[in-house]
């Protein structure tokens, strides 16, 4: 009997919120892990009492992120094809959509970082740190966690997506969770032991790629210790070509990547705009958004990990199974994100004292961009459902058009509106009214979709079984 066929129960037979909990808690535990660690750099860089490092963690981090927007055009792309493959049992196809994800990933990473370090300056300055003080510092950063830790951050982020597409959660989220902790630990000791004083953010960004590099050599380890019971395969052959394999990923992940890749770029133009109004602002702005990022990283985690279970039953049929997981886990990501809005509103300022120590003005900015930045929360979490729903089940184009909304085609435009109506604030209002009217598209394009293909394929699902019962 194969790995995969020991999975079946949680495919097809579980209780909804077991499996729920099966597949997305270790995935949210891990995004949690992630967000902390994120944090943590934040946290002791501001200990280093510098408004210019501080916000050349920030001018850095949508380059930073840029590396998650590749590992998602592979990674979403790639589970979504192998959860879709299982749930019609064809397990080969599964193997080699693993192998074209783990190859196109590893390329186009190696030609972005190539890129960075070749523009280097160009870029900095793009990313909003042309401030001399500044752009020392992002320099330094950008070089050690893209250019040379470009590849393990990807990749552990990738793996992590192929992992949970054929069941294995907990190894997928152990391997983040590795990594954050780790983060955490080596932060002080390479920023105020190991580099002399005036380095911090060069020290956060070392122990950032080294932490990154010790989860990779776990998945590997893992991979290599499990490849036997594993559908997971990075061996490359010509069979990862076939089928329409590479088509599918790119389709279906593009909207992931492209969500991730106008995440970054809403953040450095929102970055510019803000370097009118000065660096205590650009410092305020940085730690509310990573203060901010905790409940859309739980949201996040918990449709990531019903990705697989979602396409797997869309795939076979059990339309009825998979409503109930969408709605279950949306529900679930609803109440986080409204639970993470009422901390922030109640205890904005205690939140970014944390990251800011003294009473300054870019404490101040910090509280107030969190108040408006919050409220977007509970509807960036059902959007975030449904664009999740949409790459599980294949539909491409509903998936890039909530996409395109959430970031791109409705806060960018506004941010540079808002701003000349209510300056500096009014560039932070963009977030939460995007989030609104990406939520509002997002429950008519999915109410519309379940009433079309919402019942179940009960033919699908009886030859599923039928085939099960020959073997």
């Amino acid at each position: 009997m194969s790995s995969f066929e020991k999975k079946k129960e949680l495919f097809e037979t579980k209780p909804v919120m077991q499996a729920i909990i099966s597949l997305a808690f270790p995935s949210v535990i891990g995004q949690i892990i992630l967000v902390i660690y994120n944090i943590a750099d934040t946290f002791f860089v501001g200990m280093a009492k510098s408004d210019a490092m501080i916000t050349a963690v920030t001018v850095c981090m949508p380059a930073f992120m840029f590396l998650s927007a590749i590992s998602n055009l592979f990674g979403v792309g790639g589970a979504s094809v192998i959860s879709r493959a299982l749930g019609k049992h064809k397990e080969k196809e599964a193997t080699d959509a693993s192998r074209f994800a783990v190859w196109g990933c590893l390329f186009v990473t190696l030609v972005y970082s190539l890129g960075a370090y070749l523009m280097l300056d160009i870029f900095v300055d793009l990313l909003g740190g042309s401030d001399p003080s500044v752009h020392y510092h992002s320099k330094m950063y950008m070089v050690v966690t893209v250019v040379i830790g470009g590849g393990p951050t990807v990749m552990n982020t990738l793996l992590s997506h192929l992992l949970r597409a054929e069941g294995r959660s907990s190894y997928a989220s152990f391997g983040i969770a590795i990594g954050g902790i780790l983060n955490v630990i080596l932060d002080p000791l390479f920023m105020f032991v190991v580099l002399p004083a005036g380095n911090e953010a060069l020290g956060a960004a070392i122990a950032t790629m080294i932490s990154n590099l010790i989860a990779l050599l776990y998945y590997v380890l893992i991979i290599l210790k499990n490849r036997k019971r594993m559908i997971f395969s990075a061996v490359p052959k010509r069979t990862m070509f076939h089928a329409n394999i590479p088509r599918s990923i790119v389709l279906i992940g593009f909207p992931a990547c492209l969500m991730t890749l106008c995440e970054n770029i809403s953040y450095a133009i929102l970055d510019n705009l803000m370097v009118a109004t000065g660096t205590s602002a650009q410092a305020g702005i940085g730690v509310a958004k990573k203060v901010n990022m905790l409940a859309h990283s739980v949201v996040r985690g918990m449709t990531q990990g019903v990705l697989p279970l979602i396409g797997y039953n869309y795939a076979s049929g059990n339309r009825t199974r998979m409503k109930k997981i969408v709605f279950l886990s949306g529900n679930i990501s609803l109440g986080i994100a409204l639970s993470c809005m009422g901390v922030s509103l109640l205890w904005n300022k205690q939140l970014i004292g944390l990251f800011i120590q003294s009473n300054s003005d870019s404490l101040i900015y910090g509280a107030k961009f969190l108040k408006i930045l919050c409220l977007g929360a509970p509807f960036s979490a059902f959007a975030y459902t449904v664009i999740s729903f949409f790459q599980a089940v294949g539909h491409s184009l509903y998936s890039l058009v909530l996409a395109l909304l959430r970031k791109g085609i409705l806060d960018i435009p506004l941010m540079f509106i808002l701003n000349n109506l209510y300056p500096t604030f009014g560039i932070v209002w963009a977030t939460p009214i995007a989030d609104f009217l990406c939520c509002a598209t997002s429950v008519v394009l999915f109410c519309g979709y379940l009433k079309r293909h919402g019942k179940d394929k009960m033919l699908a699902i009886a030859t599923a079984y039928s085939g099960q019962s020959r073997h």
